[in-house]
């Protein structure tokens, strides 16, 4: 009897795949708590498909300077690369998907592949069982490193901790194998190709003209600069976790980068000179209400006072002085030094200024002068001469 078609799609052949020869990435979702706030997040997954060893990441998304950056980080882990990288149909990587194994690779994906000297090989479309291993390892990463909801102050904290998971993982055998994680890592890893000395250049680089309201458009997105710069043509640095801004070869500012559409990253000292010039502004300005929700309820209290001892207008452009401070002394000195305005009475910009500059004064010490001759030691006799002259 002929075997059907039909039934020969049902059946996998069991494979043993060579050592550092082939390893699989994929992409998860999951949620986590940065700076007391609920994000849904992406991590990039690579595992090795003969060892068992994986690297994790947390990206705020999957775009493709986070996929490139996911490469380079886990070839730093593995301490070397995998000649062959297995993936899905990522629209990051491929334009088009052809009937069989063909694909139309996207033309910054296929640079970077080469950089790093690996190859790629897609899978059959709906074909999960082709990476089976990494498609298991977002499963056991979600269960065991994000179970319960992992919480850090930031994303670089957070993947401190998925870093410190992935390097202590290891003790587990896998199916069918009579050796630890740990050991048959150490074996593969003679087998994996040298990095590269200088990792690829993973940053976009353009130039945007900052627009009426002293910020730049970035991916649907606006950062600010100091408002002098309005209506000039500056030069913007994309990094995969933050936006640098230049004028004139100097950096003016760094944001951290946004990922979904019209938001706004306002830093309140590109504002505030302008603010105090216009202080009828303050209540309004989406830079200060932005701010105002995370000032401790000293702020709230000094400004009150301010306004209601010296006016509005003249209260709003006292407080203002006080919150440029931040630009000079650390947050925790300013918020301080208002506290101590406050229990004493001080009504005024300049009085908290100078509580400042005496909090950072160093006691001031005289310091003995050194490789000075020493003078001579005085003969005392002589005055007993003098004394007895009449």
């Amino acid at each position: 009897m002929e075997l059907g078609l039909g039934l020969s799609n049902q059946v996998f052949i069991a494979c043993e795949p060579d050592a550092g020869q082939e390893a699989e990435v994929d992409w998860g979702t999951a949620m986590a708590v940065l700076g007391g706030e609920s994000v849904r997040l992406k991590f990039f997954c690579m595992r090795s498909k003969y060892s068992g060893k994986h690297f994790v990441r947390f990206y705020a998304c999957e775009r493709q300077q986070a996929l490139f950056d996911g490469h380079i980080k886990a070839f730093e882990f593995f301490g070397g690369i995998y000649p062959t990288l297995i993936y899905d149909n990522l629209t990051t990587a491929i334009r088009k998907v052809f009937h069989g194994r063909k694909r139309l690779e996207q033309e910054s994906f296929s640079k970077f592949k080469a950089y790093y000297s690996f190859s790629a090989r897609f899978c059959t479309p709906d074909s999960g069982n082709e990476k089976g291993g990494v498609e298991g390892l977002v499963g056991f990463a979600r269960r065991n490193y994000m179970v319960p909801v992992p919480e850090a102050k930031n994303l670089e904290e957070l993947n401190e901790k998925i870093l410190a998971d992935c390097l202590a993982y290891g003790s587990h055998k896998m199916a069918g194998r009579s050796e630890s994680v740990t050991k048959l890592f150490e074996a593969e890893k003679v087998h994996l190709l040298e990095p590269p000395e200088i990792a690829y250049s993973n940053i976009q680089p353009g130039d945007a003209r900052v627009d009426k309201y002293a910020t730049v458009m970035i991916d649907k997105n606006r950062y600010s600069v100091p408002w002098k710069y309005t209506g000039r043509r500056l030069k913007i640095l994309i990094h995969v976790d933050r936006v640098e801004i230049f004028a004139d070869g100097k950096r003016l500012t760094v944001h951290e980068r946004l990922f979904a559409n019209n938001q706004w990253s306002l830093a309140p000292e590109h504002y505030l000179e302008l603010i105090q010039q216009r202080p009828m502004s303050f209540a309004s300005a989406r830079v200060i209400r932005q701010w105002r929700e995370h000032w401790p309820q000293s702020l709230h209290q000094l400004l009150a006072d301010f306004c209601r001892i010296q006016g509005e207008t003249k209260g709003i452009k006292e407080f203002i002085a006080v919150l440029m401070l931040y630009s000079r002394y650390k947050a925790d000195e300013v918020e301080t030094a208002v506290e101590l305005a406050l229990e004493k009475n001080i009504c005024s910009s300049e009085g908290i200024r100078h509580l400042l500059i005496y909090a950072n004064e160093t006691a001031a010490t005289i310091a003995p002068l050194a490789n000075w001759p020493s003078l001579p030691s005085p003969d005392v006799t002589v005055y007993g001469v003098l004394g007895g002259v009449q």
